[in-house]
């Protein structure tokens, strides 16, 4: 199997918009993460999830830019 340029890109990009979001879960995590409980498990302040909540819905719109970015480079007529 070959991979095309244009394959490579859709690739690039994909992952780039992913590697965001993981950065965005660190961030949060780091930012409002309240340590251990008493039983091991990890805690987020309400604040937190407030922040998860926003950072999910933005990965979903940064998603679907991705898609209609990639949908445009990809045609070549200047038609949609």
């Amino acid at each position: 199997m070959d991979i095309d340029a244009e394959l490579r890109r859709q690739i690039v990009v994909s992952l780039a918009a992913v590697l965001v979001f993981v950065v965005g879960l660190v961030a949060v995590g780091s930012r409002y993460g309240t340590g251990t409980g008493s039983s091991g498990e990890i805690s987020l302040a309400p604040a937190g999830g407030i922040a998860l909540v926003g950072l999910l819905g933005g990965f979903v719109l940064l998603m679907a830019l991705v898609g209609v970015y990639l949908m445009r480079a990809n045609d070549t007529d200047g038609s949609i």
